[in-house]
C-alpha cells in the first residue's frame, strides 16, 4: 500500500511514472484533433500546427527555470503546479475558436504544464532518489510509463472523439490530467537536500561548467532532431496517412503503436545505458530513425508499412531521454540535474518547434510532406555523427576547501 505521509523511493517511482503517464499520453493524442478541430474552425493545418509549435518552445525555453526551481524547491510543488495548468490548457483548446485562442491554450498554458510535468522534472527527483548503479534502470522504466501513457491514451482518445465529438473528448482528457495534482504528493522529493550528489557545485558554477563543456552542446544538437522527428511524426502523420488514401484508424492505430513499442524501447534503452556507452546508443537511435523515415517514403504506403514504420519509430521515440539525461548525470552529477537537462532539453523543444510548425507550413504551401521527411533523414546523420566524440566522464572538480 503506498504511504502518502512518508514516501519512499518506490512510491516515487510509482507516482512520477504515473505523472508522466497521464502527462505525455494526453499530449501525444493532440495530432487526432488536428483535422476535426481544424474543420470546425476553418483553419488550415498551419494554425493547429503553429499552436503545437509554441507549445514545444514554450515548454523548452520554460524547462531550466522549472528544473532550477524543482531542484531547489523539490519536485512536488512544480509537479502539482504543472497538472493544474495543463488541466486548464486542455479546458481553454476546447473552447477556442481563433488561432490566437488556440496558440494560447495548448502553446502557453499546455507548454507550462508539460514543462513542469515532463521528464526533467521527474529525472531530477528519481536521480537524487536512487543511487547511480540503478539510476540508468529508474530512468528506464519512468520512460517506459511514459510510453504507455502514449499507448493507452490514443484509443480512449479517439474513443472519446468517436462517441462524444472533439470538444467533450478534451474535456474528458482535462480530468484524467488533473490527477497529476493528487499524484504529485508521492513525490517526495525535497531538492538540494535528499539523494546522492546533495553536495557539490553552487548554481553559477554549474551552469558555467555545462555552458563550457564541449559534450553539452553536442547533446544538444542531437536532441534537436529528436524534437524535430517525434514532434513532426506525432502532430502529422495521421493526417499523411489520410492523404495517401488511408483512414483515421489507421492513423490511430500507428500512434497506438509508436506508444506501445515506445515502453520496450525506453525500457530497453535504460538497461543498455548502464551497460555501454550511452553516447554510442544514442548514435545508433539516430541511425536507426532515419533509416525508418528513409524505407517509409521510399515505397508505396498501405497499413501495413504504415504499422511496420510506427512499431520501428516507437522501438526508437522516446529511448533518446534516459540515454540523455544520464550523460548529463554521469558528467556533472545529479545536483542540478533537472535544470541542466532544461538547457539541453532546450533543444529538443527548438527542433519540436520546427517539426510542428514546418510541417503544417510545407503542406500548406506544397500539398505535401515529402521536404520534411528529407530534412528528418538529414538531422538524423547529423546527430549520429555528433553524439560519438561526447566524452561521458565526470568533470574534473576541485575539491571543496573545509
Amino acid at each position: 500500500m503506498l504511504d502518502f505521509r512518508k514516501p519512499g523511493p518506490g512510491v516515487m517511482l510509482v507516482c512520477a511514472s504515473l505523472i508522466l503517464t497521464l502527462s505525455l499520453g494526453t499530449r501525444h493524442s493532440f495530432g487526432l484533433f488536428l483535422q476535426p478541430m481544424s474543420m470546425a474552425n476553418g483553419w488550415g493545418r498551419e494554425v493547429f500546427g503553429f499552436a503545437v509549435a509554441v507549445q514545444n518552445l514554450l515548454w523548452g525555453l520554460s524547462q531550466p527555470l522549472t528544473g532550477m526551481l524543482a531542484d531547489r524547491f523539490g519536485a512536488r510543488r512544480v509537479l502539482f503546479a504543472g497538472g493544474l495548468l495543463f488541466a486548464l490548457g486542455l479546458v481553454f483548446m476546447a473552447n477556442s475558436t481563433t488561432a490566437l485562442g488556440l496558440t494560447l491554450a495548448i502553446g502557453v498554458f499546455v507548454g507550462l504544464g508539460m514543462s513542469c510535468t515532463s521528464f526533467n522534472i521527474v529525472f531530477g527527483a528519481l536521480g537524487r532518489a536512487f543511487s547511480a548503479d540503478k539510476r540508468s534502470v529508474v530512468l528506464g522504466i519512468s520512460s517506459a510509463a511514459g510510453s504507455f501513457g502514449q499507448f493507452a491514451l490514443l484509443p480512449l482518445a479517439l474513443f472519446l472523439i468517436s462517441g462524444m465529438g472533439w470538444y467533450s473528448a478534451l474535456i474528458a482528457l482535462s480530468l484524467a490530467v488533473a490527477l497529476a495534482m493528487p499524484a504529485s504528493f508521492g513525490v517526495a522529493d525535497k531538492g538540494y537536500g535528499t539523494g546522492s550528489g546533495a553536495d557539490g557545485v553552487s548554481l553559477k558554477q554549474a551552469v558555467a561548467e555545462a555552458f563550457r563543456h564541449r559534450g553539452f552542446w553536442l547533446l544538444g544538437v542531437g536532441y534537436f532532431a529528436c524534437g524535430f522527428q517525434v514532434v513532426f511524426i506525432g502532430t502529422h502523420f495521421p493526417a499523411f496517412l489520410m492523404d495517401q488514401g488511408l483512414t483515421a484508424r489507421d492513423g490511430t492505430i500507428s500512434l497506438a503503436l509508436i506508444g506501445l513499442f515506445n515502453i520496450f524501447g525506453s525500457y530497453l534503452a535504460g538497461q543498455l545505458g548502464g551497460r555501454f556507452s550511452k553516447t554510442y546508443l544514442l548514435s545508433g537511435v539516430y541511425a536507426a530513425r532515419g533509416v525508418a523515415i528513409a524505407l517509409l517514403i521510399s515505397f508505396p504506403l498501405t497499413p501495413a508499412s504504415a504499422y511496420l514504420f510506427a512499431a520501428a519509430m516507437g522501438f526508437l521515440w522516446l529511448g533518446t531521454v534516459p540515454l540523455t539525461n544520464g550523460v548529463v548525470a554521469g558528467i556533472f552529477g545529479v545536483k542540478h540535474l533537472a535544470m541542466l537537462s532544461g538547457f539541453v532539453f532546450f533543444f529538443h523543444q527548438l527542433g519540436s518547434f520546427f517539426g510542428g510548425w514546418l510541417g503544417g507550413y510545407i503542406f500548406d504551401h506544397t500539398g505535401s510532406y515529402q521536404i520534411v521527411w528529407m530534412i528528418a533523414i538529414g538531422l538524423s546523420v547529423i546527430s549520429v555523427v555528433v553524439n560519438l566524440p561526447i566524452d561521458e566522464r565526470p568533470v574534473v572538480r576541485m575539491p571543496v576547501p573545509a
